[in-house]
């Protein structure tokens, strides 16, 4: 049977449309780090996710070649994700996409160590004729976190996020952004498919006891 992250992990791929306090443990990445408005039309960050994608269907395709990773389970390629910031601005802005650092990340199985990430670097530089010399593999322990499932066009968040963290602060919490924790996002939809109200994004907030 396939592994599929979004079922197996329903807690942190599926939550409900109202908040909730949760601990995310650390998860290993391909990351592309980048700066700008992500819907500029053949910027950085559209040839980050196409390099994401060409090294996470490598990885997954790998069991057809020569080249065997061991422990390999055959898995549905987690979704795309993106860990924003802002200079000079706590929390997060969408008005202000020109602001964004953006690291934009494809969760990796565990079997998937720094030396399998490398080989399929290489592979995807040699084959597909892409520059992958921004990828990077990335550890990421979130913590305690604070999220909600956004349903909607991505310039509707703003509302989502106060649902989130009002929340937060009955509960005790308060956010605790940092280089280190950032605005997470999870796209569970194809933009390229599905009418923009019906878009669903997981967004997660760092956290902390006031």
């Amino acid at each position: 049977m396939t592994f599929d992250f979004k079922k197996e992990y329903k807690e942190f791929y599926l939550p409900k449309c109202q908040p909730e306090v949760i601990t995310v443990p650390q998860a290993n990445y391909i990351a592309v780090r980048g700066i700008g408005n992500p819907n500029e039309a053949g910027g950085a960050y559209q040839q980050a996710i196409g390099v994401l994608y060409a090294i996470a269907y490598t990885i997954k395709m790998s069991k057809k070649g020569d080249h065997q990773i061991a422990g390999y389970f055959d898995y549905v390629v987690p979704p795309l994700e993106g860990f924003w910031q802002q200079e000079g601005i706590a929390g997060f802005d969408c008005t202000k996409k020109n602001l964004f650092h953006w690291i934009s990340v494809i969760r990796l199985p565990d079997f998937v160590t720094e030396e399998e990430f490398r080989w399929s670097v290489k592979q995807v530089t040699q084959k597909k004729k892409l520059d992958c010399s921004k990828a990077e593999f990335l550890s990421i322990s979130e913590g305690l976190c604070v999220q909600i499932m956004h349903v909607g066009p991505f310039d509707d968040e703003p509302e989502s996020v106060r649902i989130m963290d009002r929340y937060a602060e009955e509960q005790g919490f308060e956010n605790d952004f940092s280089d280190r924790r950032q605005h997470h996002e999870i796209y569970l939809s194809d933009a390229r498919k599905t009418p923009s109200e019906k878009w669903r994004t997981v967004i997660r907030h760092p956290i902390r006891r006031k």
